[in-house]
């Protein structure tokens, strides 16, 4: 026969829905506390760096679609 104290001990405790919210929202602040904030120079490094990939990753898009453009008018035209 199999032991149902164990089972039982495993089991995590009933809570009601307004605990369990009240617990997420703690567990949640808990975990934004071990966050390792960038400062604000590592701040704007990041964002000119993803402004500049971004505006790279356009700039091969739009070449790209040119010269597909000239190519279908040439092949159908």
């Amino acid at each position: 026969m199999s032991d149902t104290s164990v089972a039982k001990g495993a089991r995590e405790k009933r809570r009601g829905p307004i605990s369990r919210v009240s617990l997420y929202f703690r567990q949640v602040v808990d975990e934004l506390r071990k966050v390792v904030w960038p400062t604000w120079s590592e701040l704007w490094t990041y964002f000119a760096v993803v402004v500049v990939f971004i505006l790279a990753i356009m700039l091969f898009t739009g070449v790209l679609d040119g010269i597909l453009d000239r190519l279908v008018m040439w092949v159908f035209a």
